[in-house]
């Protein structure tokens, strides 16, 4: 028996001014985003910002339901949206940020477990990491430089 540790590499930004322009923009666009969010529910807007190889920013926004659990993250509707329109181009960098109707987010917000599953795989068919950038409606940004961050035990097509 051993016991091992896993080491989430990630960089902690203070505030956007401390981004490259292009991450800067991308997070823009992603608080841009939650202003489409449908959250009557959780009042929990939720929006997304994906930068492509090809220098094209799909937005997305969460959506929700009240058959739960119907609705749809804002990663994965931004994710989706990018592949449908542009199936054969990596997605280079993925923005996340949220506002809440009852209360200022003021850290970062990370992306649940099914979305961290899509960005796997995102990332597994283009060959090339994910730029993965976390925020809340204020505050510190989290930049992780691959999924592998996120997602340190993936469930890989190769498993199948």
């Amino acid at each position: 028996m051993r016991e091992e540790r896993f080491i989430c590499p990630y960089t902690v930004y203070d505030n956007a001014a401390e981004l490259d322009a292009n991450d800067a923009e991308l997070l823009r666009l992603a608080h841009e985003a939650t202003k489409n969010s449908y959250a009557p529910y959780s009042k929990f807007h939720v929006g997304a910002a994906a930068r492509l190889a090809n220098g094209k920013t799909i937005t997305g926004s969460n959506i929700e339901n009240a058959a739960y659990p119907s609705g749809l993250c804002a990663e994965r509707v931004t994710l989706f949206a990018a592949q449908a329109q542009y199936p054969d181009v990596p997605v280079e960098a993925i923005a996340i940020t949220a506002t809440s109707e009852s209360k200022c987010i003021d850290e970062p917000i990370a992306p649940c477990g099914a979305c961290r599953q899509v960005m796997v795989e995102m990332e597994q068919r283009s060959g090339r990491p994910l730029r993965v950038l976390c925020q809340g409606e204020t505050g510190a940004i989290m930049a992780f430089d691959g999924i592998k961050s996120l997602v340190p035990f993936m469930f890989l097509d190769k498993f199948l």
